[in-house]
């Protein structure tokens, strides 16, 4: 207790040094992570407003994001005949009489789509976005009780006195993980208007939670399923300067490994400081890992840090599919099950398996666990200004993320397979077509909606040493140096298509002496000049290149990365893929389907020939501009597996057929069909 006691000082201590930082210092506060005055942080984030994309791909993205998927996704879930959502804060407000109908993470499931509009708010000041928001606003300011809580299942119960076992239903309905995204989207409403109208109901919520977890049981508390309130907490402590809610982020993660009956499934078997590899639920796993990363970068414990980088070494080299999803599993046992101790065997769900454990046609991949392997690298980043964390949020995000949506951003997936085949014996619950709305469960879609209105924030951080660019696309930056001088920079490019990235200084601040250019790691020969001349640094894939100069306006950076087409293999661990490639080029992973072959014919009776040319071209789909790769391709003569589980393998009569694949985030949107990554050869 003594020690614990010390370490909470030392918190506090941290905390009140931060409302007397020197007015000299500007602090950056405006992006994802308010983390500019993190003591442990090595990176800064820019302002959610000081990226605009002008062009090319991320341009195209942004804008299905604010014509389709934003407006569709507002009005789905006012539709109370679908979501309910919207209903739901209705009833529990006293405006409209009812029940909660829905999941009980409905509430975050709004929250999430709100953060997305502030997020494009902050872009595009669209006075209709801060309309809508301040309505909402208003309406949740109506439904919070005196006490901070705001839920609306309990809620809606207290009012109409239906309300029975109360602490078992908040403690399982994601209560907790409501929370935690109504607090992240309040901080990011704050930094995109200025209003505080939102912000004071989280300060609400925030208080609500100090006080229950002051006195909670470990059981009670452990049972916050989804911990997104971890990430929250500590986003609301950046925001306000607290230092009680940075207390509370502390204590979420000592009160984690204290019950009796904790569960792989939901990392809390073991207490997280014993924890060295990932476990469980793939969604809560990431978002866990999230949120211990920004306590560790305002405590520094290292610890913590130990621990997440030897997590994050089991999922990327071990548990990761080359897609950057995560969560191989529907359903299954823990990976150290070996008894019939119950404490040990024990189910878990849309969980990350055993290492090299990555099946392809039940692969559960959820696209909520993909973004959490988003915002836990991005996190990850930040602290430590290493590469590889950029290399991981940039796959994830080009594959897995927007694997998650449609092109034309009003059709949703759950999970993300490598692999959809007609044959498979069996119906899995989670189908492999796009959908309006999931009626089995929706969290993904308002969170791939979030996400893809905050992708600029991630293009760019700021230091003491110089500017970051983390990732590639047209995009203009008005931003401030750690000083507060204005910085303004012009990227042009078409990738990740093409590999030519320009960088054009339109201002530079006394300040700005180093450039800091992301090395894809899948990066070869990549080469950088400045003002035609030719930087004779060595250049190493997956790292930051260092430009140290005195930099005026129009000067101009320029990056080639090739992009030649690459047959990737697996560890041969991975017994579903052995002696199959998949095909890469650049950060895209590429896929077949079946409409590019014979009727009749399965993608996976296609065996690529590792000896083609593999050219690319340029082709339109859903009024979006992509490339594809032409390659060669056999079909054995003989591919009925009629009552045949095993046969003589035999080329004889062997069919040639051209073939044409397209990048995995584009797969589906040719109506039904067939679909693989990986292939035999």
């Amino acid at each position: 207790m003594v020690q614990n006691d010390n370490k909470m000082k030392n918190f506090l201590n941290v905390s009140l040094s931060f409302l007397f930082v020197s007015a000299g210092v500007f602090a950056q506060n405006k992006g994802l992570v308010a983390n500019s005055e993190s003591p442990y942080s090595k990176l800064q984030s820019v302002g959610l407003q000081d990226v605009k994309w002008t062009n090319g791909f991320w341009k195209e993205q942004f804008d299905v994001e604010t014509k389709n998927t934003l407006p569709y996704m507002w009005d789905l879930y006012h539709n109370d005949e679908i979501s309910h959502a919207y209903k739901n804060f209705e009833i529990a407000a006293g405006i409209s009489k009812g029940t909660f109908k829905g999941p009980s993470f409905h509430d975050g499931d709004f929250y999430k789509i709100f953060e997305g509009m502030a997020a494009t708010y902050a872009v595009t000041k669209d006075k209709k976005l801060d309309a809508q928001m301040d309505k909402a606003i208003a309406l949740f300011a109506k439904v919070q009780r005196k006490d901070g809580y705001i839920h609306t299942p309990v809620l809606i119960d207290e009012r109409w006195g239906t309300l029975g076992p109360e602490e078992v239903k908040k403690q399982l309905g994601f209560e907790k993980y409501n929370m935690g995204h109504l607090m992240t989207a309040a901080c990011i409403h704050y930094r995109a208007t200025g209003k505080t109208n939102f912000l004071d109901i989280a300060k609400g919520v925030a208080d609500f939670l100090y006080d229950f977890y002051k006195k909670a049981s470990p059981e009670l508390a452990r049972n916050a399923i989804c911990p997104s309130h971890y990430m929250g907490i500590v986003e609301m402590y950046r925001t306000t300067k607290n230092p009680k809610y940075l207390e509370l982020a502390n204590n979420l993660i000592d009160i984690r490994g204290t019950t009796n009956d904790g569960t792989d499934d939901n990392q809390d078997r073991i207490p997280f400081r014993e924890q060295t590899t990932a476990m469980g639920h793939a969604v809560r796993a990431n978002y866990l890992y999230a949120g211990v990363a920004d306590l560790y970068a305002e405590t520094g414990e290292k610890k913590l840090l130990d621990n997440l980088e030897s997590i994050w070494d089991d999922v990327t080299y071990r548990k990761m599919y080359i897609t950057g999803a995560c969560g191989s599993l529907y359903d299954g046992v823990s990976p150290d099950g070996t008894s019939y101790d119950p404490t040990v065997v024990q189910k878990i769900h849309q969980a990350y398996g055993r290492p090299f454990q990555l099946p392809n046609a039940t692969a559960h991949t959820e696209t909520c666990a993909n973004i959490g392997n988003v915002l836990w690298n991005w996190r990850m980043l930040q602290i430590t200004g290493d590469a590889k964390y950029a290399d991981i949020v940039e796959l994830a995000l080009y594959n897995s993320v927007l694997s998650g949506m449609d092109l034309e951003g009003e059709k949703f997936l759950y999970n993300n397979p490598l692999n959809v085949s007609n044959d498979l014996p069996f119906h899995q619950r989670w189908g492999n077509e796009r959908e309006g709305y999931i009626a089995l469960s929706n969290c993904c879609a308002p969170n791939v909606t979030r996400t893809i209105a905050e992708v600029g924030n991630y293009a760019y951080n700021i230091s003491k040493e110089g500017l970051y660019v983390n990732l590639y696309g047209s995009n203009q930056l008005k931003t401030k140096s750690v000083s507060g001088e204005e910085i303004e920079i012009e990227q042009q490019t078409n990738y990740p298509w093409d590999g030519k990235i320009t960088l054009k200084i339109v201002k530079a601040p006394k300040d700005l002496q180093n450039f800091f250019l992301r090395i894809p790691g899948w990066s070869q020969n990549a080469s950088v000049s400045v003002n035609n001349s030719k930087v004779s640094d060595k250049i190493i894939s997956g790292t930051y290149l260092k430009l140290n100069q005195k930099w005026r306006k129009g000067d101009v950076i320029e990056l080639n990365l090739p992009m030649p087409v690459e047959l990737m293999q697996a560890n041969p661990l991975v017994e579903e893929v052995k002696n199959q490639v998949a095909v890469k080029r650049g950060p895209l992973v590429y896929c077949l389907e079946s409409d590019q072959l014979p009727a009749k014919t399965s993608v996976n009776d296609v065996a690529l020939n590792v000896n083609s040319k593999f050219l690319t071209n340029n082709f339109t789909l859903n009024n979006r501009n992509l490339v594809s790769i032409d390659a060669e391709a056999v079909i054995s003569a003989d591919n009925s597996w009629n009552k045949t589980l095993y046969k003589p393998l035999s080329s004889k009569d062997a069919t040639a057929v051209p073939v044409k694949l397209i990048p995995y985030f584009a797969w589906g949107n040719k109506g039904k069909g067939e679909m693989t990554v990986w292939m035999s050869h």
